[in-house]
């Protein structure tokens, strides 16, 4: 039997059929940009700061095991300021994270070996170091080889105030004959770097047949302050009874014995390098350094990188302080200059 309805339910009933077959029907699609147009602004990387960063997180992590463990880096002298400029508002919490900063080719070597620096580089150059020198131990490394020039570079610098080495082995393999003893020669214990009267920069010990012969060759020297590698050969490091001999000099003084790090770029004779790496494995390998076969400039704020060089037992950094080594050299500080040109 039909039903049939009043004519007012009837239009309820056919109004709410048409309201519901409104809903139903989809609303029409908007256009949508292909992925491979849509444009990716990539993050503006400020590589001065990202160095500062790596520099105080390598000297937080070392003092926190041992708080007198120095740290030095060397060149990219701009980054005590903050805008980069001599007359800068100076880098506060980067400086306080470091002890002395390390200058090479000052007075002589900037251009070539056993020739002056041309004067504007020079004064470019020391009026960073002026602004830090009150503070902080200024380690110059002038490369000149006659006996004329190392004595005006160690004259220059004693003058302005900078602790110096005239290296005539731009490689750092030996122990300079001239002069017969080190510049400010003397016997006291140097417990901190800021009492350094000089120092020995030998970073290269591929004179040296052993060890032996390498830790003899240093033990009788009188200079204040020693720069070395950690390994005398790749997995060969010396130990930490070793280092410990190498803290008396050869009059009876103490001595601090510095360990050389390269943290802004990857060398390929290092314990670390794995077979296969190369530009771009692992990512943070960026190019080879033109002038230093088998350095390669890395993406140093990369935290794989920075896993290398500190933060855990297996990092360079722990095996330097392993060694009881007083301090860390920090090399190719001056990275960020090859990432703000290239």
């Amino acid at each position: 039997m039909k039903t049939i309805y009043p004519l007012s339910v009837a239009l309820v009933i056919i109004l709410g059929l048409t309201a519901c077959s409104h809903s139903d029907v989809p609303e029409p699609a908007l256009p949508s940009t292909p992925s491979s147009k849509i444009k990716v602004t990539p993050a503006v990387i400020d590589y001065r700061e990202e160095m500062r960063n790596f520099v105080i997180g390598i000297s937080q992590y070392a003092k926190a095991q041992n708080p007198q463990f120095a740290i030095i880096p060397q060149n990219g002298i701009e980054l005590i300021t903050t805008n980069g400029e001599s007359d800068g508002t100076l880098a506060q919490s980067y400086i306080q994270a470091i002890d002395g900063v390390g200058q090479e080719d000052l007075f002589y070597g900037y251009t070539d070996d056993n020739v002056p620096t041309p004067s504007d580089d020079n004064l470019y150059l020391r009026e960073f170091l002026n602004r830090i020198k009150a503070s902080k131990k200024v380690l110059v490394t002038d490369y000149c080889s006659s006996k004329t020039n190392m004595d005006k570079s160690y004259s220059n610098n004693n003058t302005n105030g900078y602790t110096s080495f005239a290296a005539n082995h731009r490689e750092l393999n030996n122990i300079p004959a001239y002069p017969v003893q080190p510049y400010g020669v003397n016997s006291n214990n140097i417990t901190s770097l800021s009492q350094a009267k000089n120092f020995l920069y030998l970073i290269n010990p591929e004179n040296y047949s052993n060890k032996t012969q390498f830790i003899n060759a240093v033990a009788a020297t009188n200079y204040d302050v020693v720069l070395m590698d950690l390994f005398i050969a790749t997995n060969n490091p010396f130990t930490a009874a070793e280092i410990d001999r190498l803290k008396t000099k050869a009059n009876g003084g103490k001595r601090l014995v510095i360990c050389y790090l390269s943290i802004g770029e990857a060398e390929d004779y290092r314990y670390y390098w794995k077979t296969g790496w190369g530009v771009g494995n692992p990512p943070f390998i960026s190019a080879e350094d033109p002038n230093w076969e088998g350095n390669y400039y890395v993406e140093y704020w990369n935290a794989d990188w920075k896993s290398v060089i500190f933060g855990n037992d297996s990092s360079y950094l722990k095996k330097i302080l392993n060694s009881h080594f007083d301090g860390a050299y920090l090399d190719i500080i001056d990275a960020f200059d090859y990432f703000e040109n290239r």
